[in-house]
C-alpha cells in the first residue's frame, strides 16, 4: 500500500527535496563525470585492515575509488548494457591505481556499465581522468598523522591543478578524517562544475590526515 501512495505522489509531480534513484538506467545517458579519490590510509584505518586487504600492504596516497557518471542531479548506477564485463586480466591492470582488481570489478558493475563504453575503454577512461589530475606531493611526505582543516586539502589541489576552482572540487570527511576527493568533469575529462547534490564539502577544521605507513 506505502509503495501505490509513494508511487502516485511521484506520477502527480510530487517531490520529497531528495532525489529518487533506481537502478538499471540506460548505458550512456548521463551528463557528466565524478572523479573519485580515495585516500588510502584513511581507508585502510577504517575498512581495509579489517578486511586484510593487500591494498593496506602497499605505501599508497590518493587511489582512484571510481569514475562515476552523473546526472545534474542524482545519478544512474548498475545500468543495462550490452558490452561484456571486463576480464580478470583487465581489472587487475587496474591495481596500481585503484589498490585491488576487486576494486576495479565493483566499480565497473555498480558505474562503469552506466558510461556506455565498452569495459577496456570505461577502464582507459578512469585511468586517464585519474592521470589528469595532478596530487600535491605534500601528503605523501607526511612523517605523521596531522590534523587540519578539510579546506586545506581542497586548496592544496587547486594550487596545483590550473584552472580548477571551489565549484569543480569536493572534500568529504569520514569519521573525522579526510575520506576523499572528488572532481567533476565532462565527458571530455575537462574540468566543470559539479551538480549540488555532488558538493559534500568537509567543514572540519580538525580533520585527521593519516600519513602513509
Amino acid at each position: 500500500m506505502r509503495k501505490a501512495i509513494v508511487t502516485g505522489l511521484l506520477l502527480a509531480g510530487v517531490t520529497f527535496g531528495t532525489p529518487a534513484f533506481s537502478d538499471g538506467e540506460r548505458a550512456g545517458d548521463f551528463d557528466y563525470y565524478v572523479l573519485a579519490m580515495s585516500w588510502s590510509p584513511t581507508w585502510c584505518a577504517l575498512e581495509g585492515e579489517d578486511r586484510n586487504s593487500p591494498q593496506c600492504d602497499r605505501k599508497l596516497g590518493w587511489v582512484l575509488h571510481g569514475l562515476w557518471p552523473q546526472y545534474e542531479r542524482g545519478w544512474p548506477s548498475y545500468c543495462n548494457t550490452s558490452e561484456r564485463d571486463p576480464s580478470r586480466r583487465q581489472t587487475a591492470a587496474m591495481e596500481d591505481i585503484m589498490g585491488t582488481d576487486g576494486a576495479a570489478w565493483y566499480q565497473w558493475k555498480k558505474h562503469g556499465r552506466c558510461a556506455g563504453l565498452p569495459a577496456q575503454d570505461y577502464l582507459d577512461t578512469a585511468r586517464d581522468a585519474f592521470d589528469s589530475v595532478t596530487r600535491p606531493d605534500a601528503f605523501r611526505n607526511l612523517d605523521k598523522d596531522v590534523l587540519l582543516p578539510a579546506s586545506v586539502v581542497e586548496q592544496a589541489f587547486m594550487s596545483v591543478n590550473d584552472g580548477m576552482d571551489r565549484d569543480e572540487i569536493t572534500v568529504t570527511c569520514k569519521a573525522n578524517r579526510i575520506q576523499e576527493v572528488r572532481i567533476c568533469l565532462s565527458k571530455d575529462l575537462e574540468l566543470r562544475s559539479c551538480g549540488q547534490d555532488t558538493i559534500q564539502d568537509c567543514t572540519l577544521d580538525k580533520a585527521r590526515l593519516d600519513h602513509i605507513d
